[in-house]
């Protein structure tokens, strides 16, 4: 019998509530954004605050309408990756895409990870027509 190993139920975790992202990572963690290729104004956020602040911007860019549906999770001592729809209203528009995020562990912490999404260039243009948050 195969056991889930601990950094993957820690991702699945995250997962089902990305406000929490600040419960699991070192206070230096570096977060490389899935928009970071098409955006030039997009840079990586460093930091534990930065972080969790950029997690709060997304899911206020979708009204707190995000849902990450987890499809497969796959995770070591070093790496975890996780594959599955990223869903959510910019406003009045629906959206559904792809990703994949990629996770770098140090002590069971995040330490780094990369946000990828199947069309950053979309993502990018609908989170800056997205309402603003009070």
């Amino acid at each position: 019998m195969t056991s889930t190993h601990p950094n993957a139920l820690k991702l699945r975790e995250l997962y089902e509530d990305l406000s929490r992202i600040g419960e699991f990572v070192h206070d230096d963690v570096v977060l490389h954004p899935a928009t970071r290729a098409v955006d030039p104004t997009v840079g990586d956020q460093v930091g534990r605050e930065a972080v969790v602040q950029w997690e709060r911007d997304l899911l206020g860019a979708t009204g707190d309408t995000l849902v990450m549906n987890v499809q497969d999770i796959t995770a070591n001592d070093q790496f975890g990756t996780v594959l599955g729809t990223l869903e959510g209203r910019f406003g009045d528009i629906p959206f559904a895409q792809a990703f994949c995020g990629v996770w770098r562990f140090e002590d069971g912490r995040v330490t780094e990870h990369w946000e990828n999404i199947y069309t950053p260039n979309l993502l990018a243009s609908l989170v800056q027509v997205a309402p603003s948050r009070a």
